[in-house]
């Protein structure tokens, strides 16, 4: 059986446990060189993808991330950054994982192979005819992802799939599959290197790119940022005098404090 091109071995760092630690590193960054070509030349289907989550969106549907081990981590990453950068719901973006929470802290690797497993988790999300599903599957073979796909598909959502082995199973779960190959991992089958990277790299793109045609970025100023912090709310002084001209921090901090550091209300109720 020929492997998937994510458990083949790399002839480039074959030699990688005899090389000095400088060589090593530098064995593994000309490989990461690779990854940004490879999302490069799927432009076009995450575009699509941005276009179709956000239509859904609009219409006050929910996106989902749905993966297993690293590629669940990353979902759950993702969009569990969403809400502070962009001030929108919890609910708005969610990452599901295979294994529950304590999946991203600990391995729970037998749980990927569960198929009804991610079906299940999906249903309890509440999942609707009106929401989006991405699944991350960097082999493209997850049983867990692929069920909550086709579940996701026969309910009538959106469905996407980003994975790094072209043809694999999980493409012929989903509307649009986003593949960007990566090749061969440094370390045979350590998918949490190029394949990660790659997934990671389509994810900032999706979810950045539906914020912005949301109407949550004004040039490329978070104007919506949820101000909870003291570097964020910092942050929101700067992006207030940016936009308003206004040239006294002291003024625009006196402005945001008014309206509990939203940007958007001190945009909007400014004298």
């Amino acid at each position: 059986m020929t492997l998937p091109i994510t458990e083949q071995e790399n002839p480039a760092t074959a030699s990688i446990d005899r090389v000095s630690t400088l060589e090593a590193v530098r064995l593994i960054n000309d490989e990461d060189k690779l990854v940004a070509m490879a999302v490069e030349k799927v432009l076009p289907e995450i575009a699509a993808t941005v276009d179709a989550v956000v239509e859904r969106l609009e219409s006050g549907g929910r996106l989902f991330y749905v993966g297993t081990g690293t590629s669940g981590r990353l979902g759950v990453l993702d969009a569990s950054e969403i809400p502070p950068t962009y001030g929108v719901s919890y609910d708005l973006v969610q990452g599901v994982i295979a294994g529950g929470y304590d999946a991203l802290y600990k391995a729970v690797e037998a749980s990927e192979d569960n198929r009804e497993a991610g079906a299940e988790d999906l249903k309890s999300s509440g999942l609707t005819s009106n929401d989006s599903v991405i699944g991350l599957a960097a082999s493209g073979r997850t049983p867990y992802t692929i069920g909550a796909l086709d579940y996701a598909r026969e309910l009538g959502c959106f469905t996407a799939c980003i994975t790094c082995v072209p043809d694999s199973a999980i493409t012929k779960s989903v509307d649009v599959a986003i593949v960007p190959v990566v090749g061969p991992e440094p370390i045979t089958g350590s998918t949490r290197m190029k394949s990660g990277t790659a997934q990671k790299m389509v994810l900032n793109m999706i979810s950045t790119v539906a914020m912005i045609r949301l109407g949550y970025v004004t040039g490329n100023r978070m104007t919506n940022v949820r101000a909870g912090n003291e570097k964020l709310r910092d942050r929101a002084v700067r992006i207030l005098m940016a936009e308003t001209g206004i040239d006294s921090k002291f003024e625009a901090e006196a402005l945001l404090k008014k309206v509990n550091f939203s940007i958007r209300d001190a945009l909007e109720n400014r004298p």
